[in-house]
Order: structure tokens, then C-alpha cells, then sequence
């Protein structure tokens, strides 16, 4: 079956996933959205037994139909090589009552490297495909972790730049250093004086500006993004909970059939929103529980029904999830409005125009699938320590997060389903974090020597994305005002 695209605000028009990809964002800046979520029509038996590029043929050729096979075994062949540290691509390990799903072994040491190693090889298959004569600009806002892995995936790419923006005081350390250290010639870093939400509005609005599109065409350019708003990336995340699923078969671990809870820490939803898609595919999957840090804007709509991000605005130890607008939810919104694209619509304006917006209580009838809870600061130090001394395990504040609301979780419903916890980020992007949690003994190391004591202390190599950038020379240092974006956009392009 062909699957097409439309918009989650009422343009009318369905585009081949090809098109979605290279647009990014649809013109009435609304979400591009499956016509229909595809079945995953293939034995549990047979899945189980595949490696994980298998795995991800299999389930991204269902959604992504104008695709011939040979073009996307080869973007897959490209993405997922040795550019990660292990054959298995995504691991699961078994620690403190859960299966995290490791998914920082690429380039970057972070989860979105899953599909950001896979986007510009379907961007640029996707631009051939569609006859596309103008240079792509990718245009991204980032938490922290999207910006590198996209940048270590479009780097030196034929036909494409890319610009990042970053809040300049809102990320760690080790990925402000990943990211101002990036080499290519067709790689732009711009940090701003706002957080990550002024990023990303201002980068949708570079989107949704008619005019600005005229000029950079005008030029030679087209916009596209590597946010996850955007298809392409989307799609790639609902690989891994398939393959983790028939990983969890094949050990014995669970049956076919059985089913599985997920945890997943979330930011911009579009993480969890994959995990939906999965179970919409008919993955067994029971609950999905989406865990918030202390900017629990996600908590306070599941628990409410009310999307309310006017609130203060906290940096946490988790900065990946320091976001008050969660871009994919809209995804989520326009599903349980029945693919109502003008009720959708206005829910959105209104969190433009307002700041919040209220679902009916028939929509919230669809939030049956999804539990909510958040973590404070101090309860993010303590699954931290907890799983450390309980299970030998390190892990990331944004995977100790979700660690910490499945307990609550557990606390809540004495539900031992098998769960499966996303497992986001490396402990070795944000070791101060981690190390101040396990013990104070190490306050007054920097970053790069608490990395060789982490190492000394869980006996796991420093993964070589950190051992680059010890040294390695800033190559990018503009900062800027959110609203000076788009003029620095145009001096990027040379079309000011």
C-alpha cells in the first residue's frame, strides 16, 4: 500500500514521502502526518531473527513508499555502519528491574544519531528523486543533541548546509564542545542569548516566512529541517522499538505476543511519539510513559488535559528536555481530534497566540495509552545513584529521568510489565552530572578528567566522539540575539 503525507493543519494536498522529508514542515506550517500508519505485516518470529538494518528495511520501507528497495537499503547501509561502536546498533542491557535500550553507541553519543546518521542519505535520495536543482539548507534548532548529530550526518554532504542554533548557556559543557568543534565546510554553529523554545520558534518562523523562502530560491536555496518535526526523522525511531522488541523474543526474555511497557525521557515528544507509532503498527506494546524533568509541561497536560507553557523556564541537568513546547505532541493532537486539521489548527494558534490550550474530554479519552510523571532535580541524582549502587549501571540524567518516573510508575500501578526504558544519551556527555551523583569525591575535576574517572570507576572505554574533542580547536563562535537569527541566516547564505 502507498502511504502519502499531509498537514496536521488542513492543506489539503498529500505528498509522497520523499517530498515530506525534503519539505520538512508543510506550508501551513502544519506537521506531515502518515495518510495511514502502516501495519507491520511480518512474523514476530522472523523479526526477531534480524539484524537491526534488517529490522529497519523492514519497518521503514512500510511508511516511505516511493522509496525503491535498492535506494533505501543503500541509505541504510550508510547510516548504519561503523560509524557506531557496536554491531548490534542499539544494545539492551538488563539493570534495576527494566531493559534499557542503549541507543548512544553513534557518532555523537546521543539517541539522534538513530535517525540523523540515516536523514541526509533519504534527504539527498529524496532530492534526486523530486529533480531538485536548488542547494538544501538545513535549518535546526537544537536542545543540545540534535544539533551535532546532524551536523556529523550533513557534514561535507554534496548539495546541502547546515545551520544550527543552540542556547548559548543551555547545553553541557561536553556537547557545546561536540558542536563548536565541528568540521565541514558546509557546517554553520550559531548560539543564541535565549533557550532552546526561542530557537525553535524562530526557526519555524524562518519556515513559515513566504518571503525569506522567495529570497533564499531566488539564491538557490530551499529550507529543510533535521528537527524532529520532520518525517525523516520520525520514522527511523520506530526501528528500535521493533528491533528491541524482537531482541527481548529471541533472548526468551518475552514471548511473541507479549507485551511491553516503555519509558521514554521526553522533550519535543518526538522520541515517544515513534514508540505510539510503533504500537499504532501493531507492536505489543501497553503503556507508554513519558517522563519530564522539573519543565513538566508534558506531565501537567496528561494530568490535566490543559498544554499550558507559560511557566518559567528551568535548566536542568537533563538540557536535552528543557523544553516548554514540545513541537511533535501537535502529531499526537491532530490523532485525537479524529484528523480534525481546523480543530487542530486552532489548538495550535492558540498555543501561539495564548500560551496554552485545553483539550475536549473526548480527546482526552485517547491519552489512555500514555502515564506522565516528572522528576525533580534531586530525584534525577538519586536514580542515578540507586541504579549505580544497585545494578553496577551508569547512566545519563536524561535516561536516569525515566529511570526515575518508571519507579514512580511501578509505585502508582504495581504494573510489572516488561519495560523497556530508552536509554538516550551517554553518561560520558554529561559527566559532572552523573559523577557529582555517584559520589562528591570528584568536585574540582573538569570535564575531560572526570571522563577518565568515570571510566576508571565503570570500567567502560571513553567513547571516541569525547576523546576527539579533548583538544580539538573551536571552529565556531558567533552568538547571537534570537531575533537576529534570520539576518544571521542570510549572511550565512550571502544573500543580505
Amino acid at each position: 500500500m502507498q502511504v502519502l503525507y499531509k498537514s496536521t493543519r488542513g492543506k489539503e494536498e498529500t505528498v509522497t514521502a520523499s517530498m515530506a522529508i525534503l519539505k520538512g514542515l508543510s506550508e501551513d506550517g502544519g506537521l506531515f502526518v502518515p495518510t495511514a500508519v502502516p501495519k507491520l505485516d511480518i512474523p514476530m518470529e522472523h523479526l526477531s531473527k534480524m539484524t537491526y538494518q534488517e529490522t529497519a528495511y523492514e519497518v521503514m520501507s512500510r511508511f516511505l513508499t516511493d522509496f525503491t528497495e535498492e535506494e533505501l537499503k543503500d541509505c541504510i547501509a550508510r547510516a548504519y555502519d561503523s560509524k557506531f561502536d557496536t554491531n548490534e546498533i542499539a544494545p539492551l542491557h538488563k539493570a534495576d528491574q527494566a531493559y534499557f535500550l542503549e541507543l548512544f553507541h553513534g557518532a555523537t553519543i546521543a539517541f539522534k544519531d538513530m535517525a540523523l546518521s540515516i536523514l541526509p542519505h533519504l534527504m539527498t535520495t529524496a532530492a534526486q528523486k523530486n529533480h531538485v536543482k536548488n542547494e538544501i539548507v538545513i535549518l535546526t534548532a537544537t536542545s543540545g543533541d540534535t544539533g551535532k548529530a546532524a551536523m556529523a550526518g550533513f557534514a561535507d554532504v554534496p548539495g546541502t548546509k547546515i545551520i544550527v542554533f543552540y542556547p548559548k548557556h543551555g547545553v553541557s559543557p561536553i556537547q557545546e564542545k561536540q558542536m563548536v568543534t565541528q568540521k565541514g565546510n558546509n557546517t554553520y554553529v550559531v548560539g543564541i542569548t535565549g533557550n532552546f523554545d526561542d530557537a525553535q520558534t524562530a526557526v519555524k518562523k524562518m519556515f513559515n516566512d513566504q518571503q525569506l523562502a522567495q529570497e533564499l530560491d531566488s539564491a538557490g536555496y530551499q529550507f529543510s529541517s533535521a528537527n524532529s518535526i520532520n518525517i525523516g526523522r520520525l520514522v527511523p525511531q520506530i526501528v528500535y522499538y521493533v528491533y528491541a522488541y524482537g531482541k527481548l523474543v529471541k533472548s526468551g526474555e518475552i514471548q511473541s505476543g507479549d507485551k511491553i511497557n516503555v519509558v521514554v525521557p521526553t522533550g519535543n515528544f518526538g522520541n515517544i511519539l515513534a514508540a505510539y507509532y510503533a504500537k499504532e503498527m501493531g507492536l505489543p506494546i501497553g503503556k507508554l510513559i513519558c517522563a519530564s524533568n522539573e519543565n513538566k509541561v508534558l506531565f501537567d497536560f496528561f494530568r490535566t488535559g490543559t498544554y499550558d507553557r507559560k511557566r518559567e523556564f528551568i535548566l536542568t541537568t537533563s538540557p536535552s528536555m528543557d523544553i516548554l513546547i514540545s513541537s511533535n505532541l501537535e502529531r499526537l493532537i491532530y490523532r485525537l481530534t479524529g484528523e480534525n486539521a481546523q480543530q487542530c489548527a486552532e489548538l495550535m494558534k492558540a498555543l501561539s497566540e495564548g500560551g496554552e490550550y485545553t483539550i475536549s474530554e473526548e480527546m482526552k479519552k485517547g491519552l489512555g495509552d500514555f502515564y506522565g510523571n516528572f522528576c525533580s532535580e534531586g530525584e534525577t541524582r538519586e536514580a542515578i545513584s540507586a541504579t549505580w549502587y544497585g545494578s553496577g549501571y551508569v547512566i545519563d540524567p536524561h535516561t536516569a529521568v525515566a529511570a526515575g518516573v518508571y519507579q514512580k510508575y511501578l509505585r502508582d500501578t504495581e504494573d510489572r510489565t516488561p519495560t523497556v526504558i530508552a536509554s538516550t544519551a551517554s553518561p560520558y556527555k554529561f559527566t559532572r552530572s552523573v559523577m557529582d551523583a555517584i559520589s562528591d569525591r570528584y568536585q574540582g575535576l573538569d570535564d575531560f578528567a572526570l571522563c577518565d574517572a568515570l571510566s576508571a570507576l565503570s570500567g567502560v572505554q571513553i567513547p571516541k566522539a569525547v576523546e576527539e574533542i579533548r583538544t580539538a580547536p573551536v571552529l565556531h563562535d558567533t552568538v547571537v540575539d534570537a531575533q537576529d537569527m534570520p539576518d544571521t541566516v542570510k549572511k550565512i547564505l550571502g544573500i543580505c
